[in-house]
């Protein structure tokens, strides 16, 4: 059955072994941050530095694997059918908005959606680790220089998961206006055997 997080929220939830998580953008353009713990060990988590060394590539797609701090897979990634996402940026914060967008008024962010989301399950804010960014589109210049445009996802657009061990997850859709072409979207979620 499809889960609806809606725009600027989060929520946390289990998945077992063996189990597949699709992640929809049911309407394009928006961004979605997930992270990932071991249920039985939730010191063990995603891991943007083990990913990108492994797979050898800033751009993580179908037949990727998302790795942990522990070297150990998480999930696989089966499908996917926009092709970009990435680990390049951390999850925006209320900092994020004070820093990057001048904003001084409360904002709601990926970080605290994740962080409030995982607390039932024992998860600390600095817990929290580098998410990965899925429909996420980061441009890169030759000589490093990083700009965020808006998502090339469609309506429609998935990336369908297969978690590699017992997991808690954290997912969003996302708060940042530059992440998301300026608008803020739901995303969809399904959890299937």
């Amino acid at each position: 059955m499809t889960q609806v997080i809606e725009k600027q929220s989060g929520t946390a939830f289990r998945i077992k072994k063996g189990q597949k998580l699709k992640v929809t953008d049911p309407q394009g353009g928006q961004v979605s941050d997930m992270v990932l713990f071991n249920a039985e060990d939730k010191r063990e988590k995603i891991s943007s530095g083990k990913t990108l060394d492994f797979e050898e590539n800033i751009l993580i797609t179908k037949g990727d694997f998302l790795w942990s701090n522990r070297s150990n897979k998480m999930m696989k990634i089966l499908e996917d059918t926009n092709g970009r996402n990435d680990f390049l940026l951390a999850p925006c914060s209320p900092e994020t908005f004070k820093i990057m967008y001048n904003n001084n008024e409360y904002h709601p962010s990926c970080f605290e959606n994740l962080y409030t989301s995982l607390e039932q399950y024992g998860i600390e804010p600095d817990d929290i680790p580098t998410a990965f960014n899925i429909f996420m589109n980061v441009q890169f210049e030759p000589d490093g220089k990083l700009s965020v445009e808006p998502p090339l996802s469609k309506a429609g657009d998935h990336v369908l998961f297969e978690a590699q061990m017992d997991l808690i997850v954290g997912l969003t859709a996302c708060s940042a206006e530059d992440s998301n072409g300026g608008s803020f979207k739901p995303i969809h979620y399904e959890i299937t055997d």
